[in-house]
């Protein structure tokens, strides 16, 4: 179990890496977006590449930045369901959800994505626009995205059995919307008082 949970902190690294780099896609989405709007305003000039560029960087932000949020316990729930069982409980109905729901969804993507990717790419596959860019790296963002997500979905199931099994501690312990709001309510609180 040692090894399995040495790989899944390599995972976690990765991959928080990964989506930390790539929440800067969304910035350089609304320059790319700004600068082709006031291109086309001020010099009534615009281009499909820095178009499709903007979507690309959008795109590489949402895909590659799946697997940090899972990791950082981000994804959707319903936690008025979810916050009525213990601590243990939520941790098997987790456990559940990823080996029967997520792996199961994102190897089918893997499967379903690398043909996609391949032909794409062997065909050097452009936009269909003029002066469009090139379409296989983007259909490389959908593979590489949900291999991150696969890998962090393993590195999940490891850390959930590790907490089950006392061997480590809970790296996520889950809070509520509510009480979320009661703490910051508090620290807010604090800060006002002189």
């Amino acid at each position: 179990m040692k090894a399995l949970l040495a790989f899944a902190r390599a995972v976690d690294r990765v991959n928080e890496l990964i989506g930390k780099v790539f929440a800067w896609a969304i910035l350089a989405a609304i320059l790319v977006s700004a600068g082709n709007a006031i291109i086309r305003k001020a010099f009534n000039m615009s281009s499909n590449a820095w178009l499709e560029l903007q979507w690309y960087l959008f795109g590489a932000a949402f895909l590659l930045a799946a697997a940090y949020t899972l990791k950082q316990n981000e994804h959707i729930r319903v936690d008025i369901v979810y916050g009525m069982w213990s601590r243990r409980t939520q941790h098997w109905i987790d456990l559940f959800g990823h080996v029967f729901f997520l792996m199961p969804f994102v190897l089918l993507m893997i499967y379903y994505f690398w043909p996609y990717f391949l032909l794409s790419y062997r065909n050097g596959e452009t936009s269909s626009s003029a002066g469009g860019l090139l379409i296989w790296p983007a259909k490389s963002l959908l593979l590489i995205g949900f291999v991150m997500l696969a890998l962090q979905g393993v590195s999940e199931i490891i850390k959930k059995i590790g907490v089950i099994r006392g061997l480590i501690p809970d790296p996520v312990p889950f809070v509520s919307a509510h009480e979320a709001a009661e703490l910051e309510g508090s620290a807010t609180a604090e800060d006002l008082r002189p």
